[in-house]
Order: C-alpha cells, then sequence, then structure tokens
C-alpha cells in the first residue's frame, strides 16, 4: 500500500501552508537566486517570523515541528521560477518599447 502525502501540488501540507501564508506574493529580489541558498534564507525568515517574542513552551514546540517539515527547497525553486518569468515578461516589454 503507498500513501501519498501530497498536497495541492506540494510536497506535503505543510510546505504549502507555509507557501501560501507566508511567501505568497513574497519578492525575492533582495534575497539569493540559488534555490539552495534561498531555501536557507527563507527558513530563517520564517522561523524569525513566527519565534518573534513567543515564549518557549507546547506552542513553540508544535510550531518549529510544523516548520521543519516544511520542504524549503521545493518553496526556493518555485520563488526563483517566478522570479525569472516575472523578469523575463519585463525585459520583453522594455525590448518591445524600444523599438
Amino acid at each position: 500500500m503507498t500513501t501519498d502525502n501530497t498536497y495541492n501540488g506540494w510536497s506535503n501540507y505543510e510546505t504549502w501552508r507555509i507557501n501560501l501564508e507566508i511567501f505568497d506574493y513574497f519578492d525575492i529580489s533582495d534575497y539569493s537566486k540559488d534555490p539552495y541558498e534561498l531555501s536557507k534564507q527563507l527558513q530563517d525568515y520564517v522561523e524569525e517570523v513566527i519565534f518573534i517574542d513567543v515564549p518557549d513552551g507546547l506552542a513553540k514546540d508544535y510550531a518549529g515541528a510544523f516548520i521543519r517539515q516544511a520542504n524549503f527547497y521545493e518553496i526556493a525553486e518555485h520563488l526563483v521560477a517566478d522570479w525569472k518569468y516575472d523578469n523575463e515578461e519585463e525585459e520583453e516589454e522594455d525590448d518591445a518599447l524600444q523599438l
């Protein structure tokens, strides 16, 4: 028996949820475009957002466990692809205006 843990096209629920609620419309212009490096930056960002002023305890432990299940590399690949697509469109528009 196989168990499919994918969720809405993402590797798991945690990845989908973090991408949706934290990185939807996230601008990576000031971040690395290398998916590996970006994935580390994204994970640090999420931990800062989630754990700011959160006292140690059960809720923090559960949040940490949730975050550790997310595939930040997958999110980074998605954000880099979107960034490249958006910038290619802008370049094409700029080229058309110059003609």
